[in-house]
């Protein structure tokens, strides 16, 4: 009943929010997926989005369509690699830093999962420095993580502020340390917290060191001290701290993909192009 070029289409404008960003995505123009979206809803005799000059929301329908169209797009994948001989077999050992536990990633390994069901996931969360010693180590296949600026290994995905977040407990003044919670060494976080600090002369001390997000996330709420994330990975029950309380600038901090360099007809490959094109999927659940 429904084509899977317009399904396509669909599927990544509800995605997105963005006409202009989801043509960009499938090398089209923008006219050609209006008419995709027009298409659809002529078949189907539903408005699927609601549309104005800041904004493209699906609509109830749309949200509906969205669910099917994924299992639609699914299945006829799985049915082009039978036929063409193009399953997909093997393991992917998968490092991720615990920033994206909490994100959306979840829902992309299990669309992975379902994509190609001969292939065998192995996924393994743990601080960035420590991923990347294992890639080294050969005990990885994929890293996505934390680099610093100014370090060029991996695929970069994307580059975000880092934000100072907390609870609502109120900080002391700037006459005494600030309280911090802190991943433990080899942090990227951690070392841009402390190097901001040091620049700007301010007082610090630790108060909670956790090697989990969670235990971070907790110690915060507790009114222990307050933290950083990537500001669109802010844990729920955090909050990006104001300006006005005088905290340095922390910078950008940028998320890579190491071993990205596979030909997508490996499992391991196949990986890579799904996270590098769907990171802006990987933002915190709301």
């Amino acid at each position: 009943m429904f084509d899977p070029t317009l399904l396509t289409s669909f599927k990544l404008v509800a995605e997105t929010r963005s006409f202009s960003e989801a043509a960009r995505r499938l090398n089209l123009r923008q006219p050609t997926v209006s008419q995709h979206i027009a298409r659809l809803e002529q078949e189907i005799g539903r408005r699927l989005f609601i549309r104005d000059t800041h904004s493209v929301v699906p609509t109830a329908d749309g949200d509906a369509l969205l669910t099917h169209a994924e299992i639609i797009l699914q299945a006829h994948d799985r049915a082009r690699r039978h036929f063409t001989g193009a399953e997909l077999h093997g393991k992917v050992r998968l490092g991720t830093s615990e920033d994206f536990v909490s994100s959306r990633l979840p829902a992309l390994l299990r669309e992975f999962t379902q994509r190609h069901p001969a292939v065998d996931l192995e996924l393994v969360v743990a601080l960035s420095g420590r991923l990347v010693e294992s890639y080294d180590a050969g005990q990885l296949d994929l890293v996505l993580g934390k680099r610093r600026l100014g370090d060029d290994r991996g695929r970069l995905v994307r580059r975000e502020r880092l934000v100072w977040v907390g609870g609502s407990a109120p900080l002391p003044g700037r006459d005494r340390p600030l309280p911090l919670i802190l991943f433990p060494e080899p942090s990227i976080s951690r070392a841009a917290v402390l190097d901001a600090l040091a620049r700007a002369g301010r007082a610090w001390r630790i108060t909670c060191t956790s090697g989990s997000l969670t235990g971070l996330i907790a110690a915060a709420e507790a009114g222990l001290g307050i933290t950083v994330q990537a500001r669109s990975l802010i844990s729920r029950g955090l909050v990006e701290l104001p300006p006005e309380l005088g905290l340095p600038d922390l910078g950008e901090i940028e998320f890579t993909v190491l071993g990205a360099d596979r030909p997508a007809t490996t499992p391991v490959g196949a990986l890579a192009a799904l996270l590098i094109a769907n990171t802006h999927r990987l933002q915190a659940e709301r």
